[in-house]
């Protein structure tokens, strides 16, 4: 059995590991540990420093040499000191700063046994893959507010990273008592791991990765 450890920004994406990929992963053998990241002595989750997460990391690939170490963090709002921030090239595709932030702190991590991953642009993009399954918690009229917000992008993880406008804002902007930690997972399992994965082409290649670690151990 291959060990994977997921380092995770809050208890909604702990959850998302454990009721949507844990399952799936582990027909293919391989165990997904969710970690949730400690930012303090007294508080848990939520990248805020990168100097406080970088030590987890480290320590996990450290001890555990024999699994492999990979992160579900957002790429909205990372922290000033997280690696390539201040080289990230001009592009407004998401997918090459994403990529490039994840080869950055791969190198900075410097671990064989480390997978980095950022979530384009954050977990509540991912809920953007089938906006018709919020009826099913929510007043039926935001359905046709978020398919229209959606619609305008090539893919939910292209829907943009502002402060009002990231997927998080226009969730909460039309789904009056959203809750995060409530709702997040639960919609993510009425849309489904493999309409997410069809509509969300980074996250995807995420899981490709994770899938293909079978391959490099025979």
């Amino acid at each position: 059995m291959i060990r994977v450890h997921v380092f995770v920004e809050g208890q909604t994406e702990e959850t998302f590991v454990r009721e949507l990929l844990y399952e799936y992963f582990l027909e293919k053998n391989i165990f997904l540990n969710p970690i949730l990241v400690r930012t303090s002595t007294t508080g848990r989750g939520g990248v805020v420093s990168y100097a406080k997460i970088k030590p987890q990391l480290n320590r996990k690939c450290l001890e555990d040499q024999t699994a492999f170490v990979t992160t579900m963090f957002d790429l909205y709002a990372l922290p000033s000191d997280f690696p390539g921030s201040g080289s990230l090239p001009k592009t407004s595709d998401p997918f090459q700063k994403a990529e490039y932030l994840e080869n950055e702190m791969g190198k900075d991590i410097g671990h064989n046994n480390f997978i980095p991953n950022l979530l384009v642009h954050e977990f509540e993009g991912l809920l953007y893959s089938n906006p018709q399954v919020f009826a099913g918690w929510f007043d039926e009229s935001v359905v046709s507010i978020l398919q229209g917000e959606r619609d305008v992008f090539p893919s939910p993880e292209h829907i943009n990273d502002s402060p009002l406008t990231a997927p998080s804002k226009r969730i909460r902007n039309c789904c009056e008592g959203y809750d995060k930690p409530l709702h997040g997972s639960l919609l993510a399992i009425d849309i489904g791991l493999d309409t997410i994965r069809r509509e969300c082409q980074h996250f995807n290649q995420w899981l490709l990765r994770l899938e293909g670690i079978t391959i490099s151990q025979e």
